[in-house]
């Protein structure tokens, strides 16, 4: 593994999952990359695109990870945000983009109901990565 995806939206899940790509791309001297998807909803012919995040909200969440990467003695490879209609899409896309080796990704703890009406980006990426997904609890 030469380069290390990992997608951080702010959340305490994908906290996890940036300690962790940390210690991965540290152990391997593998590049680490940071991604923030902002993902669009609402979009149609007649309205306008809405996002999760305002741009600063994005620019934070990424500023917060590289922080930390810095804090851990690393700089990241690439640190970017994507605008995409499903966060999952964005980081398959980017990764493709990339050359990713590996995606590294928090999850929250989804079960019954909640997991059949929610959904899950790390299982999606899961499935539909080309690469090796490291799903981090």
């Amino acid at each position: 593994m030469k380069h290390i995806l990992c997608c951080v939206d702010g959340s305490e899940h994908a906290d996890i999952a940036l300690r962790a790509a940390i210690q991965l791309s540290a152990k391997l001297s593998a590049d680490l990359s940071l991604l923030v998807v902002n993902v669009s909803f609402g979009r149609s012919p007649r309205g306008p695109q809405a996002l999760i995040w305002t741009n600063d909200e994005a620019q934070a969440i990424l500023d917060k990870a590289c922080d930390v990467v810095a804090r851990n003695g690393q700089k990241p490879a690439l640190a970017g945000i994507t605008v995409a209609r499903e966060a999952s899409t964005g980081i398959i896309d980017h990764a493709l983009e990339h050359d990713i080796d590996a995606i590294v990704i928090g999850t929250g703890d989804k079960r019954g109901m909640s997991r059949l009406f929610l959904g899950s980006v790390a299982m999606d990426v899961a499935n539909r990565a080309p690469c090796t997904v490291i799903v981090a609890r």
